[in-house]
This record gives C-alpha cells, sequence and structure tokens, in this order.
C-alpha cells in the first residue's frame, strides 16, 4: 500500500512540475562549425534563437525564430554584406532556401532532388557564405516562431496576417535585429521564396521609408505575384503557355521538330506567341471570330502537347490543374508536379480535372521535415517541444490594398544603389517563369530602370536549387550579384 501510494505521488508530481510547452521570447544559442565552399575552409559562427515582435506599448506580442551565419575572422564587418532571407506560402517556414540553397549545410538528396534515407544535411560547397553572412527569418506561426499567446481571443491577427502587416511587423522586427547585431553599416539584401517574392517588394520600400534602411539588392526566387494569378484575367492565363510548353518538351510531349530543339530555342517562340497572338484571343472571349480560336487552339496544341479540343473545349483558358492531370494521361498514366513538373504521381483514375495531390510536396515534406528538425536540435543545439511549422497557421490572410509592385519600383526609384534579381525554374507551374518576366516589366513600366534589374532561369521548379547543377548555377548567379552591387565607393545619385 506505502509502494502504491509513492507511486501515486510520483506521478502526481510528474504533472505538478510539467513545464508549460511555449518558445522562449528572447533567446540566443552559439554554436561554431566549419564548411569548404569553392575550395576554400571557411569557419563560421550560427547563432540560432528567438527575438520579439513588440507592440505600440513594448509588450511582445510574438516571437520570432532564426537562424544567423557569419564567417568568423572578418577585419571590417561593416563592409561585409548581410542577407536576409525569407520563404513564402504566405504560413511557411525558412527551411527551404535555409537547408536547400545559399545556407552552410544542404539536405542529404539525390542529385535531381529526391529524398535520400537516412536523412539529414551535408556541407554546402555552393553556399554563398563566402560573400556575405545570412539569417534566416521565421515570420508568425512559421517554423518555431509563434504569437503571444500561442492562441485565444487575446491574439491580434490583424497585426500579421496580410500582406501589409506582415510587411510591416517585419520591418520593424529586422530594424531590431540590425541593431542588435550592429550591422547598420553593412550592404543589405533581402531573398525571398514565392510569396517571399511578394513580401520582399513590400518590404524594400517599408525598410526604406518606415525604418530609414536601405537596401542593396532584392532578390525574389520563384516570385510569387498575386496581381497575375489572383485577378483571374486573360493575363494570367495566357501567361501559362511558355511554361506548358516548357514542360511538354521536358517529358518529351511535343511534336518532332520542337522536340529535337533545345528548350532555350523553343521558348521565345511560344513567348512571341503568348504576348502577340494567345493574350488577345483570350481577351476577345465570346466575340473571337470561330476560325481564329481554331486556329489559336491548334498553336497552344503544338506548343503544349494537350488535344485541340480539349483547348477548345476550355475555350482557350486551360487552367492549370487540367494541363497537370491530362498532359501524360495517355502516356504512361502519371500526373506531373505542381511545383516542379518533373515529378509524376499517380492518380486513383485516369478521369478527372486535377491531380490527387502534388507529388513533388510530398517528396519535399519527405526530406526536409526530418532533416530540420534534426539539424536545429542536434546540430545548432537549439532546444524546444515546440513544432517546427514547415506549414503554419495563418489564415485567413488578408490580400487587400496590394501595392507591392509599386513599392519596389518607388524604392528602386528612391535609392539608385538599389538592383533586382529574379531566379525562376522553367518546370515551376505555380509561380510560372514568364509570370516573373511579366511582372518585372511592371514594376517597371517605363523602362528607365531595366538596367537595374536581372532574371535568370533554370532547368528546374520551383526549388530550381534542390538539382544539384542548378543549385551551383543559381548559388553562383547570386553570388555574382552582390559583388556586382556594392557601391565601392561610388555616391548614390542619378
Amino acid at each position: 500500500m506505502k509502494k502504491l501510494l509513492l507511486l501515486g505521488m510520483a506521478f502526481c508530481a510528474s504533472f505538478t512540475f510539467a513545464q508549460e510547452r511555449k518558445i522562449p521570447v528572447d533567446t540566443t544559442v552559439t554554436t561554431q562549425h566549419s564548411v569548404t565552399i569553392n575550395g576554400a575552409r571557411i569557419n563560421y559562427t550560427a547563432t540560432t534563437g528567438t527575438q520579439p515582435v513588440w507592440d505600440e506599448m513594448g509588450k511582445p506580442i510574438a516571437a520570432l525564430h532564426y537562424t544567423y551565419y557569419t564567417k568568423n575572422d572578418v577585419k571590417d564587418r561593416a563592409s561585409r554584406p548581410l542577407l536576409i532571407s525569407f520563404n513564402g506560402g504566405p504560413g511557411s517556414g525558412s527551411v527551404w532556401m535555409h537547408l536547400a540553397y545559399t545556407g552552410p549545410r544542404i539536405l542529404k538528396i539525390d542529385d535531381e532532388g529526391y529524398p535520400v534515407q537516412p536523412y539529414g544535411v551535408k556541407e554546402n560547397p555552393y553556399s554563398v557564405l563566402d560573400v556575405t553572412d545570412i539569417v534566416y527569418v521565421n515570420p508568425v506561426n512559421t517554423g518555431y516562431s509563434r504569437t503571444i499567446p500561442e492562441t485565444g481571443k487575446e491574439v491580434d491577427r490583424k497585426k500579421f496576417f496580410g500582406i501589409n502587416a506582415d510587411t510591416k511587423y517585419l520591418a520593424e522586427w529586422l530594424n531590431t535585429f540590425v541593431s542588435r547585431n550592429n550591422r547598420w553599416r553593412s550592404p543589405k539584401y533581402i531573398v525571398g521564396e514565392s510569396y517571399g517574392g511578394t513580401r520582399v517588394m513590400g518590404l524594400s520600400l517599408a525598410l526604406q521609408n518606415q525604418q530609414w534602411m536601405y537596401l542593396n539588392g532584392v532578390i525574389m526566387v520563384s516570385p510569387a505575384d498575386y496581381k497575375v494569378f489572383r485577378d483571374n484575367d486573360p493575363v494570367s492565363s495566357a501567361l501559362n503557355m511558355p511554361y506548358f510548353a516548357a514542360t511538354a518538351w521536358h517529358h518529351k510531349a511535343l511534336p518532332a521538330d520542337l522536340q529535337s530543339k533545345d528548350l532555350l530555342e523553343v521558348l521565345p517562340e511560344v513567348e512571341e506567341f503568348t504576348i502577340n497572338e494567345l493574350l488577345p484571343a483570350i481577351a476577345k472571349g465570346g466575340f473571337i471570330a470561330d476560325s481564329e480560336r481554331k486556329a489559336i487552339a491548334d498553336k497552344m496544341a503544338r506548343y503544349s502537347g494537350l488535344d485541340v479540343q480539349d483547348i477548345l473545349d476550355h475555350n482557350l483558358d486551360v487552367p492549370t490543374q487540367f494541363f497537370w492531370k491530362a498532359l501524360m494521361r495517355r502516356n504512361g498514366g502519371y500526373t506531373i508536379g505542381r511545383l516542379d513538373s518533373r515529378y509524376l504521381g499517380i492518380d486513383k483514375t485516369l478521369a478527372g480535372t486535377r491531380p490527387d495531390y502534388s507529388p513533388e510536396l510530398t517528396s519535399w515534406l519527405h526530406s526536409f521535415t526530418p532533416a530540420i528538425n534534426y539539424y536545429l536540435q542536434e546540430e545548432l543545439n537549439f532546444k524546444t517541444d515546440i513544432k517546427y511549422n514547415m506549414f503554419g497557421p495563418v489564415r485567413p490572410w488578408d490580400d487587400s490594398n496590394d501595392s507591392v509592385r509599386d513599392d519596389l519600383r518607388q524604392a528602386m526609384a528612391q535609392n539608385p544603389y538599389l538592383n533586382v534579381l529574379i531566379q525562376s525554374g522553367y518546370y515551376d507551374g505555380a509561380c510560372t517563369y514568364f509570370a516573373a518576366k511579366y511582372t518585372m516589366s511592371q514594376v517597371d513600366p517605363s523602362g528607365k530602370m531595366k538596367d537595374r534589374f536581372d532574371w535568370k532561369g533554370y532547368r528546374s521548379g520551383h526549388m530550381m536549387y534542390l538539382r544539384k547543377e542548378d543549385l551551383k548555377t543559381a548559388n553562383e548567379d547570386i553570388r555574382a550579384f552582390i559583388l556586382r552591387t556594392q557601391a565601392n565607393g561610388k555616391s548614390a545619385k542619378y
């Protein structure tokens, strides 16, 4: 009886002294590492932790988790660039570019980006840490970042979950981060992937006009421009055509004369057709002549690998979901991926208008999720029981008053140092490469700043860096961009 009583007391004590599961509001953990980049051994410091978001009264209302890498033995930190990295979603953690692109450690995956067990990380021989320090930021409810409190009526979601709210609090958070780490004199760059492209366009002006922090560069990786694909107009539909052609070429679904050419020989022809013929045809709607409709559908079929009748049945406005389902319906019976259309999936039935699932995303989560949890907790020694949110609860998201295109244009006009690099994968069906080119043209419709824009394309998808060949090339493009856009004593003036 006495033994049972003692066991009962111990059981109760385990509940009495159990800790509440929550993220620290303000903390850091520092570790030392080394990596070989382009043949040179580099020693670096990794600092991972949390920094608060405060309200107007100075009360912490969120804790953002970040990981900050600095190269050791730098004599002049003021002249060393700082790269600030975001992913997208909205609602996605910074894991993707952190553990697969620019950071000093990358996933253990095969050369095309597919999972390999045992899961984990390895050195990244192409990281840009040789030319810039890097901080990876998790916005609220992504990664380990959380509101304070995590749930409840006290949480004012309007402060975080919308295009303009996101920009405002992140700009203020970055002001604190730059001040704490003595980086005000450093050249600064912000990079965002997918929705992160929207984020960094908005941040370019918010940092400049609200925080008085001027940038040297904005890098957009597979950028999402809501004004393209949320307006559901003829422009958004037509801009998909070059992506259709690239993907059909990859899967050998084009006519022999096109298939025999290199991809980069095919795409200019399709782009010209898209702007000069397809876009006006879709804009005509029901007023298009039957003969013109048929001629346009024939060309679309030639460039996309789809059946002419399927295109006519959609009134020339072919949804991307249908393309992913239909392209290989009679060629192996596979579906293709949304974010990277090189990936293949298997549906329950061949019939239907959209795939059952996204084969590329399931593949990525397969390898990224165990790797980020292992890496942060075991290699960087950040211990927590909080779940790492690969995708966090940020909905509903307020998309209203989207002015980010003009924000970037104004930031560039005000700041002669500010340059833009856009990186896209030809096989990205979510944020297509031609939509990114279109965004670039619309940010600066006058063309007066076009020499400060640079666009790079890669033979992969949304996360082009998962393919080893593109990992090397894309990092080199960022490295060259950072080195090229240093002021080097030149005054900021026209």
